[in-house]
């Protein structure tokens, strides 16, 4: 998993808090104009409070997905009877990845105008990487210290993971949710092809309609190079992302709704192929309504974040969770099952669990401090100085 996708998922970059929101010309023959209203002041863009708390929500669903839903580590396998109250919920937690590639494009898109492509290369590698690292070797070290438990990995196989590539090598996952950081990556390649050129309303609508288009067209296609640079099966949110932070900074218009609502309904048949996916991990089976209605609500709640609707959200406490969210994603899954299999024989399931994700979110805070932070200055000056 999923990504989640910070990110993953799996990927929220801390830069787009205060990006700059440089006001352009009106552009009179689209009637667009850019956006005075909620959500701006001074040609800034004031802190959306709403985006952390969101890629927070969007990480704790995929860790109950992990911890409540599958049988993971668990030595009795019925997860509904272990989680009654919860397991309705948490089977659907893996939508959590969908939302982190909405929040994505939006963010992505907002932390990259009015900024040269060295300066989006530069933020990408330090948003991701200095976490990642710490996660590929933690993972590693508790997965190979506690016997009886899930298979390490051999050294080459760890290096190699270190890249963010291992995917396309053909080397397997440290921890399986690392695949969305390699989605994550191939968006930021593709939208970087924008970014060189200087991203104007227009650019950037364009890239919407085209890398549509090409995932349509690329959806039922065989060519595995196609689709792992097209990405039919995740590009709807990330496209529609982009098209929310258009709306945001320019105002909605029937354009940019018409490219929601067709991403909505065309990211359904690859929701519907994990949901049934989903239905083989699970211990018992969920109904399939409910993938539209929380895809819906992921959609409408983006849709209120674009429109400023939520810019009355000021919690100053959203910001510090908001920062744990990459690092519980990168670390929660097999560490998480790990600890969970040493000491489900002697503590019940509601508090071990909810003591695990306590410790995480600890753990996840304290890799932000002192992983993230400090790392991610020495890499931004050096990357600066090529």
């Amino acid at each position: 998993m999923t990504s989640v996708p910070e990110g993953n998922p799996l990927d929220m970059p801390d830069q787009a808090r205060t990006a700059l929101l440089q006001p352009e010309p009106v552009l009179t023959s689209t009637g667009v104009t850019p956006r005075t209203g909620p959500g701006v002041e001074g040609g800034r863009p004031s802190r959306i409070y709403a985006l952390d708390g969101l890629r927070l929500l969007a990480a704790l669903t995929v860790v109950m997905f992990h911890y409540m839903a599958l049988t993971g580590r668990w030595p009795e396998s019925d997860s509904r009877a272990r989680f009654p109250a919860a397991y309705p919920v948490a089977a659907y937690g893996w939508l959590g990845v969908q939302l982190f590639f909405l929040i994505s494009g939006f963010v992505i898109c907002m932390s990259s105008w009015g900024k040269p492509l060295q300066s989006f290369f530069v933020s990408r590698v330090v948003r991701l990487y200095p976490a990642y690292w710490f996660a590929v070797i933690a993972t590693t070290v508790v997965v190979t210290a506690i016997p009886g438990g899930l298979r390490g990995h051999p050294f080459a196989d760890v290096l190699t993971n270190l890249t963010m590539f291992q995917e396309p090598m053909g080397v397997e996952s440290v921890d399986s949710v690392y695949w969305t950081l390699f989605a994550e990556l191939r968006f930021y390649l593709l939208f970087a092809v924008v970014a060189w050129r200087g991203l104007t309303y227009r650019r950037v609508l364009f890239f919407c309609c085209a890398w549509a288009v090409a995932s349509a067209l690329a959806y039922q296609s065989d060519d595995s190079t196609l689709r792992m640079l097209v990405m039919p099966d995740n590009s709807w949110c990330f496209i529609a992302g982009v098209a929310f932070y258009l709306m945001y900074r320019f105002r909605p218009n029937l354009m940019l709704t018409g490219i929601v609502l067709f991403c909505l309904v065309a990211s359904l048949p690859s929701a519907k192929r994990t949901w049934e996916h989903a239905q083989e991990r699970l211990t018992h089976p969920v109904p399939y309504w409910p993938v539209i209605a929380v895809m819906a609500a992921c959609f409408g709640v983006m849709g209120l974040v674009a429109t400023g609707k939520l810019s009355w959200i000021q919690w100053r406490w959203l910001p510090y969770a908001g920062a744990l969210t990459y690092p519980l994603y990168l670390l929660h899954e097999y560490i998480g099952w790990e600890i969970i299999g040493a000491l489900s024989p002697q503590v019940k399931p509601v508090p071990l669990v909810s003591g695990v994700i306590a410790l995480m979110l600890a753990v996840s805070w304290l890799v932000h401090r002192y992983v993230e932070r400090p790392l991610g200055r020495r890499l931004k000056k050096g990357l600066q100085k090529l």
